[in-house]
């Protein structure tokens, strides 16, 4: 990273937001990867048989078939590997660099709600440092819980009714 930093003429901190999310979407990338495939799986080989036996290509059973039976497993696991990414602590620790100031740009270091709560909660002595640490945790239930919900509401549009066809 320190590498492109300094050939795109940015300080070469090397950490920083830029720095963290390559990390996480290198890391959640298996992780999406491996819900689809399984999805895909699942799909009934008489659907992909039939799909076969009336002419269809490879590409077309996937677009006209596959796809559209597990578009909401593919959701699904979009919507969960984002959760992931968002509660994700050590890694963004690590390479976020911990700046408590407001960053200037993708390049600076910055800090998440999860590595705030990781660095500082074993240090906090005081009740209203412990109490800041508590709400930042509420918060961050309460964005996963929106995320949840949301991720339900599209799931649920995507999912292929029964007895409609395909």
């Amino acid at each position: 990273m320190r590498e492109i930093e300094i050939w795109l003429e940015v300080p070469p901190y090397g950490v920083g937001i830029l720095t963290a999310s390559l990390v996480l979407s290198i890391m959640i990338i298996p992780y999406s990867a491996s819900i689809v495939r399984e999805t895909i799986k699942l799909v009934p080989r008489e659907l992909k048989e039939a799909s076969y036996a009336l002419g269809a290509t490879r590409f077309e059973t996937l677009k006209g078939v596959i796809l559209p039976y597990v578009r909401s497993g593919i959701m699904a696991g979009i919507f969960l590997s984002f959760g992931r990414a968002v509660g994700e602590t050590m890694a963004v620790t690590m390479v976020i660099g911990n700046s408590n100031e407001l960053p200037e740009s993708i390049f600076s270091p910055a800090n998440t709600m999860a590595s705030i709560i990781a660095n500082e909660f074993t240090e906090a002595t005081k009740d209203i440092h412990l109490s800041a640490l508590m709400e930042i945790g509420l918060l961050l239930f309460i964005i996963t819980f929106i995320i949840n919900l949301f991720a339900s509401a599209i799931i649920e549009r995507f999912r292929v009714k029964e007895g409609n066809g395909i």
